[in-house]
């Protein structure tokens, strides 16, 4: 009995350390440092590349802030797509999932450090047999920009050609 005792003691401590110490009961799972690192991309964004305004992502938290979710809309097409972006806890990586309305979906996972949150995907064959290799880095620029970089190998990882290079700078 004494040691149900304690175990219950122990999970109602254990509930009571996941909420916020705000005062406000609420919940708060994705609070730690981690979940935050990505934070620097949050915003209402204007895309640039090679100096032309190619389109608007808007960045969001969402699910209690433990979700990052990228809204996408071309301007120069009509190509639009989201990404849901999220620390995974138990194995200490950042995970992006892309679809966008082309068909495309990409899935890398990767971590923050020095600045930028670097990700990379698993191998895969496309549809010529070449091993596809994903890779995107986002910059926290000093200047309050992003820059979002997306790399691919055709080679299984020996070279990486860049296919995307835009600056996001905030909305006025």
């Amino acid at each position: 009995m004494k040691l149900l005792k304690a175990f219950s003691v122990l999970v109602f401590a254990s509930c009571l350390s996941g909420f916020s110490q705000s005062g406000n009961d609420v919940p708060c799972d994705c609070c730690s440092e981690e979940y935050k690192q990505f934070d620097f991309w949050i915003g209402d964004w204007v895309v640039y590349s090679s100096a032309e305004m190619v389109g608007f992502n808007k960045i969001t938290k969402i699910e209690g802030d433990c979700i990052i979710r990228e809204n996408w809309k071309s301007v120069v097409s009509s190509h639009t797509g989201s990404s849901y972006n999220y620390f995974d806890k138990y194995d200490k990586k950042w995970k992006h999932v892309w679809i966008g309305s082309d068909g495309v979906s990409i899935v890398i996972k990767g971590t923050y450090k020095d600045r930028k949150m670097t990700m990379i995907g698993d191998e895969f064959h496309d549809d010529k047999n070449n091993r596809i290799i994903n890779k995107m880095t986002w910059f926290d620029n000093p200047d309050g920009t992003v820059r979002q970089v997306w790399e691919q190998s055709k080679d299984g990882g020996q070279a990486f050609i860049t296919l995307w290079d835009g600056i996001y700078r905030r909305r006025k």
